[in-house]
């Protein structure tokens, strides 16, 4: 399920570019008429003009030749710093969730398995219901909650902010430290991409030695991202993107550092007074016609069937489990 988040995350970044070069000028520095048709002229009006305006405030009580540049800082640190604690908490759900489900690991592999070993579907629709009994009866959920609010926040002003560099020429020719922001810069660039790679590094430190190598490749997928896209649009956007990546370093090193241990600290206490909800075990489904007849019954128990979690008392359950099974370490 957290890849599934990823792949959602992934998916709308990359939509983005699309939205943005459909309202936005192709050729880098020049400055083209704001849009006027019903959606970009509507977005432009209600959010980049807006948005342009309170630069040109921000700039002009700086009063310096970077001071636009430094208006694009102020504005996107603000913003990161508003949907801050909703990006804290949204990771704290994520990661309770992830620590949840190292709990109930073993459990899962069995299904799993088992399913990959399926031999019609309704040996797979039998083990598949295992799968939902062990997460309901271990109080969690297959889905995570995911709140949007955070990436519906910063989507607006992120385009707002592209439209107001696009058609301000005043914006677009201004320079920050002698670089023009309308155009994209490879120092920018660089500047923007280095604190996604100390964030990509943070994280890596949270997770367990054995898995560190397999999320490499994942981790430093958003670096290479931002790198691409500061190089495909102005300077402007890479100053957006590196004052929010150094927010970010923030977040993460919270997360990895103070949230994720404390979690597993409290996962582990819950594990001494409650062991996880034994629902299937290594003999569940050694007979697959005792599986595909009783699951989902409130039948009679075997060795070779698992506790029906919507039948028994799990308090007098989890006593029986008490030492059975460990937690995973880091």
């Amino acid at each position: 399920m957290h890849k599934s988040k990823k792949i959602f995350a992934l998916g709308a970044v990359g939509i983005l570019p699309l939205l943005l070069s459909a309202c936005s000028p192709t050729k880098q520095g020049v400055t083209l008429k704001p849009p006027t048709d019903p959606f970009f002229g509507t977005f432009y009006k209600i959010i980049g003009l807006p948005l342009q305006h309170l630069m040109e405030w921000i700039a002009g009580f700086v009063g310096s030749t970077s001071s636009y540049g430094i208006a694009i800082i102020v504005i996107t640190l603000l913003v990161r710093l508003i949907v801050l604690p909703l990006m804290l908490r949204q990771q704290r759900t994520m990661t309770a969730y992830q620590e949840k489900q190292k709990i109930l690991q073993p459990q899962l592999k069995i299904v799993q398995d088992a399913v990959k070993r399926a031999k019609t579907p309704e040996q797979q629709m039998a083990a598949n219901n295992y799968m939902r009994k062990i997460y309901s009866a271990n109080g969690t959920s297959m889905i995570p909650s995911m709140g949007c609010l955070p990436m519906l926040i910063q989507f607006p002003i992120f385009s707002g902010l592209y439209q107001a560099i696009a058609y301000s020429p005043e914006i677009s020719h201004a320079t920050f430290f002698g670089i023009q922001l309308g155009h994209s810069s490879f120092i920018v660039t660089i500047l923007a991409t280095l604190p996604y790679i100390i964030v990509s590094l943070i994280m890596l430190q949270g997770v367990p030695p054995e898995q560190r190598k397999a999320m490499q490749a994942t981790a430093f997928l958003s670096p290479i991202m931002t790198f691409v896209f500061c190089m495909m649009y102005n300077a402007g956007l890479g100053l957006y993107f590196g004052a929010g990546g150094i927010i970010l370093i923030i977040q993460q090193a919270i997360v990895t550092y103070i949230v994720t241990p404390n979690i597993r600290k409290r996962l582990d206490a819950e594990m001494e007074e409650n062991p996880p909800v034994e629902v299937v075990n290594e003999h569940t489904f050694d007979d697959w016609g005792a599986v595909t007849a009783t699951a989902g019954s409130t039948g009679t128990q075997s060795r070779q069937q698992p506790v029906d979690p919507d039948a028994i008392d799990h308090q007098q359950l989890r006593k029986r489990n008490a030492g059975k099974q460990q937690r995973p370490r880091k």
